[in-house]
């Protein structure tokens, strides 16, 4: 199990490093993504930035980061638990701080939407379905993330028996949820102090 874990992190934390929306903004505009907006390299600055298409295409390529990761931990794992969670835990690393692109990535979410939904669905769609109502009602993407990753841990505990989730997922939730509001305390505090940009502005988040 040792080997598995090892490889299974390895590849997830390189697959995650492929920062999609520093590419796409280097092919399309010859941009660099992390220089513009609010400096992130993910799909809401993207969206911002390069408009709807390559928005799109940032934040379902980020989603199949994780996905990918955790089935490749499933595959080596052979039935324990901590290798996808750990596996997709390096993907949501990488992209936060990638390798290939001196360690300067983003925030993760898309990414942790992929990892999550993939190990504990009907949780993370539960948890989804409010963040999106609080993304359509306020237009404030960072809370709509940040409810995700909060109420996952929640949302799992309480489906846990019913779906049969080991214990392990509850503490990758956690861990990701934990990660999450550090990589989002910037937000945190605009959104405190009401100075947080919602969605449609042209200004970073």
């Amino acid at each position: 199990m040792g080997l598995a874990l090892l490889v299974s992190i390895i590849i997830g934390y390189l697959l995650g490093s492929v920062s999609f929306s520093y590419l796409i903004g280097r092919k399309l505009l010859k941009l660099d993504i992390r220089t513009m907006g609010s400096g992130n390299a993910g799909a809401t600055n993207t969206l911002r930035i390069m408009g709807k298409g390559p928005a799109i295409s940032v934040l379902v390529l980020d989603i199949l980061k994780g996905i990918i990761a955790v089935w490749i931990g499933v595959w080596l794992g052979d039935g324990n638990a901590w290798v996808p969670a750990l596996a997709g835990l390096a993907a949501i690393l990488g992209h936060n701080w990638p390798i290939y692109f001196g360690f300067r990535g983003g925030k993760g979410a898309a990414t942790t939407i992929g990892v999550i939904a993939t190990l504990v669905l009907i949780p993370a769609l539960t948890a989804g379905v409010i963040a999106i109502l609080s993304i359509v009602l306020t237009r404030y993407v960072s809370l709509g993330s940040l409810l995700f990753v909060i109420l996952t841990p929640l949302t799992t505990w309480l489906f846990m028996n019913h779906y049969d989730y080991p214990i392990e997922y509850i503490y990758l939730t956690l861990a990701v949820a934990m990660l999450s509001l550090w990589k989002h305390r910037t937000n945190i505090k605009r959104l405190a102090t009401g100075t947080e940009n919602k969605l449609g502005s042209k200004k970073g988040a």
